[in-house]
């Protein structure tokens, strides 16, 4: 028995996709979702977002799972640095938006709303998971143009703030460069 779950583990493994994501240099899909801050539910829109500066985008599989709950704790601790590149964050998972508003309060620090990632969303963003509905873990960078200027999809969340953060710091000070 134990030699047949190792051999269907290790299929599986070998059968499941590599983890994809949208290139650099994309255009986003623009979208407008339910979203969570602070407990306190609200329609977030991408292109209002984009209005007042870059926007990271990361997808995590579900809210309250340990990698997701560290990430987004990461998230939370890095705020005022992506604040200070003139950066919001949105973190979106297939989870209903009751979870994902307490999420918000428990996880995310009330420091950056989480949103609902639905089916469209989630394949529109090159961000699906092998196994079901749910999204893998991918971030993006989204300049205020709508052009994706960074993108990142690994299912170790350790990554994921500090590489979307130099993207954004990066962005502001090429900005800061032209002007």
């Amino acid at each position: 028995m134990r030699a047949f779950v190792l051999a269907v583990i290790t299929a599986l493994s070998f059968s499941a996709p590599a983890m994809a994501a949208l290139p650099e240099g994309a255009k986003a899909p623009l979208f407008a979702t339910a979203a969570a801050l602070g407990g306190k539910q609200f329609e977030f829109d991408l292109a209002g977002a984009l209005k007042k500066g870059p926007v990271v985008l990361y997808f995590f599989p579900a809210a309250f799972t340990p990698g997701c709950t560290i990430e987004a704790n990461q998230f939370a601790e890095a705020v005022a640095d992506f604040r200070k590149a003139g950066a919001s964050i949105l973190g979106v998972a297939g989870d209903d938006i009751a979870k994902l508003a307490k999420f918000s309060v428990e996880e995310c620090r009330n420091k950056f709303p989480v949103g609902v990632a639905s089916p469209a969303m989630i394949k529109g963003y090159d961000a699906g998971s092998a196994f079901g509905v749910r999204s893998n873990r991918t971030s993006y960078v989204i300049a205020p143009n709508g052009q994706i200027i960074h993108s990142y999809a690994n299912s170790d969340y350790r990554g994921h703030v500090p590489g979307a953060l130099k993207a954004v710091q990066d962005w502001a000070k090429a900005q800061r460069k032209a002007r």
